[in-house]
């Protein structure tokens, strides 16, 4: 009578139902335990935010690559570069190639794709040298030199 009294009342005397809560408690914890380090792990696995947002190149200006087959035409404003990209043609698995890009820059590296497709590159600034790779039909290795400002829009009179 004692026992069916304490279980009607919501009071377990029973150690073994003591254990089985417990159990339970132990099992939640440990989940949100998990959780909570698979959260951490996944937001340290991503590069900074100021990393990926940080401009601290100037890619503006007319480049030329070291053997005058690559040229390309750049405006930047903060992180995005538009401009045109033109290919002599002296490369026969290319043919001569030009276009307008968009693209941008985040820490020290610049990132385009032509606007009507066909040619990405991914090239790393520095001063008045920027090298990388430039793929059309096939991936390349490409050293550009700053050779002149940009032909863009003129700066607003101050």
């Amino acid at each position: 009578m004692l026992v069916l009294a304490a279980s009607l009342s919501g009071v377990s005397i029973h150690p073994r139902a003591r254990l089985h809560h417990l159990g339970e408690v132990m099992k939640t914890l440990a989940g949100l335990l998990l959780s909570t380090m698979l959260a951490m792990n996944a937001g340290c696995a991503r590069t900074d935010w100021i990393d990926r947002t940080l401009v601290t190149v100037d890619a503006m200006g007319t480049w030329q690559s070291t053997t005058a087959l690559w040229e390309l035409n750049l405006v930047q404003e903060g992180q995005k570069v538009t401009g045109d990209i033109r290919h002599g043609g002296l490369e026969s698995s290319i043919g001569a190639y030009s276009g307008p890009i968009e693209g941008t820059v985040a820490g020290d590296v610049l990132s385009f794709r032509g606007k009507a497709g066909g040619i990405t590159g991914e090239m790393k600034v520095s001063g008045d040298e920027m090298f990388g790779t430039l793929t059309v039909n096939a991936r390349r290795v490409v050293t550009l030199q700053r050779v002149g400002s940009p032909s863009g829009p003129a700066s607003p009179p101050r």
